[in-house]
């Protein structure tokens, strides 16, 4: 009796496991019902909003499903990305994310989610360089030149970026590291705002998207000194990089990509991911994105857990180093 009581209990196992297997296959086939959600973190005007818009878009036309862009920022991507991890893990809200969510779980350890338990990443975007802009009032030409200035008056230069942890905010902060000098961070809600007060001479200096800042550059709006990657970018070759011309060893970029909150059915995330593989990969997409000097980031969920996970340690390490503390 108590072996037929067992194998019944296995059956029925069985049959619930089935059950599930089969509610999981059949949600992937027909997702999406109904219209996706992509939380951005972060202000409307910057890259992170731009190229979410893009990918809703092309991601609306390839299945055929509305995809809405909804902007949450505030204190550093952490309202935004909260949010998202408390929405529910059926693959309708979706977070567009950076290395600035990589970048906070060393910096803003007490945070009310952690990435890595509290999401699966779904698929990186794309990644692109820095570029190292100053107001056209600040008395220097080149990198070397901003390093004398900074060290001939220290702290009383400035630097904005879009908020503590962001790309803008860490780049800036391994400058200081790298040339040995202390520029004051002027953090403000969103890029747009860092990027007018540039423009209008309130702040001196920020590392912006090159994709972003370029066109005020080539109107003379800023003054570039320098680029953030490892080698020149292709849309500005006449600008050095920061490392060739004084700061050996300074690298960095800004990427993004998409995560989604932890338990979304792995058939939805693998859909989304194959759906964005096939939107990047595309050659129109391609080069689109080459002239505005970024480049598209293939890989699989795995993959991309694993570059995370490793950009967490990456910036943890310079966090430490550098000492860098939230404004």
């Amino acid at each position: 009796m108590n072996q037929l009581r067992k194998l019944l209990r296995t059956l029925v196992s069985l049959q619930v496991f089935a059950c599930i297997v089969v509610s999981w296959n059949s949600s992937a086939q027909s997702y999406p019902t109904k219209p996706v959600k992509i939380i951005v973190p972060f202000a409307a005007g910057g890259p992170a909003d731009n190229y979410a818009r893009f990918m809703a878009q092309r991601l609306q036309d390839e299945l055929k499903q509305s995809f809405i862009v909804e902007d949450r920022p505030g204190a550093g991507s952490i309202i935004g990305t909260d949010f998202a991890a408390k929405s529910p893990s059926d693959g309708y809200t979706l977070l567009m994310m950076s290395n600035t969510q990589t970048v906070n779980e060393s910096l803003i350890p007490n945070k009310p989610f952690t990435l890595m338990k509290d999401f699966v990443g779904v698929a990186p975007i794309n990644f692109s360089d820095l570029i190292l802009v100053v107001n056209p009032s600040v008395p220097v030409k080149n990198v070397p030149e901003l390093i004398a200035l900074a060290k001939a008056k220290p702290g009383k230069l400035n630097f904005a970026s879009s908020g503590n942890g962001t790309p803008y905010h860490m780049a800036g902060e391994l400058f200081n590291a790298l040339a040995g000098v202390n520029i004051t961070h002027i953090p403000y809600k969103g890029s747009s705002g860092a990027r007018t007060d540039v423009i209008g001479g309130q702040v001196d200096m920020m590392f912006d998207a090159v994709t972003t800042m370029n066109e005020f550059v080539k109107e003379n709006k800023v003054r570039a000194l320098a680029t953030s990657g490892k080698t020149r970018s292709n849309i500005t070759p006449n600008i050095p990089t920061v490392a060739e011309d004084g700061v050996p060893k300074f690298e960095t970029t800004i990427w993004l990509g998409i995560m989604a909150p932890k338990g979304t059915p792995v058939e939805i995330v693998n859909l989304l991911n194959t759906a964005i593989r096939k939107i990047i990969s595309s050659q129109e997409v391609r080069d689109a994105w080459a002239k505005q000097g970024a480049a598209p980031l293939l890989m699989s969920p795995s993959d991309f857990n694993k570059y995370l996970e490793a950009d967490i340690q990456k910036w943890a390490a310079i966090v430490k180093s550098a000492q860098i503390k939230p404004d």
